[in-house]
């Protein structure tokens, strides 16, 4: 499909400001640009709770940010453990909380933001220690927090994803958390490769190379591979044992093909995977609702999905 006239507009409006290349963006510039495209994110939804705790973590407490979703009964809900995304460099609690808000009313969970460290303050592999940690401590307080341990969902919007599909690779290979399903938007799947999509859609459509070189540069200490699984983990070996997935892209993003090629060796892993890409859209599209409405129609979509997989 055509590239949605919405996104165009937006996309319009964007290289009429004459942005600067990521590369030349300090981390603090970069965090900044982050905050201004969210405010096109729109009201943020009403839910029927939000309170923020702390979670044991490897180098002290983590914030967590806990969402009650709006049709909440008296029963335990499923759980889902989310990650944003922001390069893993810039991005927090509050860029993201309308997504928060949106996936807790879409898929009817607690939904748990979690407020892992970003580099480069805290490299690799900081921000997936803390992921796992607060993941780890879901699962094993799940009643305490109301919620059902057999229905954990791990889910992350772009870096986060990588993330969420980290903390899912060690949580099958570890065997202390058991998760019932993840969720991948948009997900960054490979820092090391080089995709069609990488190549046909490099610059002017949101995210580009120079986005990904920045963070990366940010992200990994000096000498760290790209390819290490922890940082890319399409090139993980073994994807037998993960949990049933849910894989969502967006047509006009450059992340496209490694979120699809995620999905088609999970399946090829004997994994039940579901894979969605959304037609005419870009990368964080969903966090656009302002000005894109759609955002609205591929929430209802995750959340019909999600309640259907934890039923």
């Amino acid at each position: 499909m055509p590239l949605d006239l919405r996104v165009r507009r937006f996309l319009d409006l964007l290289a009429a400001t004459g942005p600067r290349s990521a590369r030349d963006l300090t981390v603090l510039q970069r965090r900044r640009s982050l905050v201004d495209l969210t405010k096109f994110s729109g009201p943020p939804q009403s839910v029927a709770a939000v309170e923020e705790s702390t979670v044991p973590g490897p180098e002290g407490p983590i914030t967590v940010r806990v969402y009650t979703p709006n049709d909440a009964g008296d029963s335990p809900l499923p759980a889902l453990v989310y990650f944003h995304g922001g390069g893993l460099v810039a991005g927090s609690l509050e860029t993201h909380d309308g997504v928060s808000r949106a996936l807790a009313n879409a898929t009817g969970c607690r939904t748990f933001s979690v407020d892992y460290r970003l580099a480069p303050e805290h490299r690799f592999p900081a921000a997936i220690a803390d992921a796992y940690a607060a993941t780890l401590h879901v699962s094993r307080r799940a009643r305490d927090l109301g919620v059902d341990p057999g229905r954990i969902v791990v889910c992350g919007d772009s870096a986060g994803a990588t993330l969420a599909a980290v903390v899912c690779q060690m949580a099958a290979a570890r065997g202390d958390v058991r998760v019932a399903l993840q969720l991948l938007i948009c997900p960054i799947m490979d820092y090391a490769g080089r995709t069609e999509s990488r190549r046909v859609l490099a610059e002017g459509y949101l995210v580009d190379e120079d986005t990904l070189g920045h963070d990366l540069l940010h992200y990994l200490p000096p000498g760290t591979d790209p390819a290490d699984p922890r940082v890319s983990p399409l090139r993980a070996g073994d994807l037998s044992g993960l949990p049933r997935t849910l894989v969502h892209t967006a047509e006009f993003d450059p992340l496209r093909d490694e979120g699809r090629a995620y999905a088609d060796l999970l399946t090829e892993a004997g994994v039940e995977t579901g894979y969605t890409c959304h037609p005419g859209m870009i990368h964080l599209f969903y966090a656009l609702g302002a000005v894109i409405p759609y955002a609205r129609t591929a929430y209802d979509l995750i959340g019909a999905e999600v309640r259907a997989a934890l039923v």
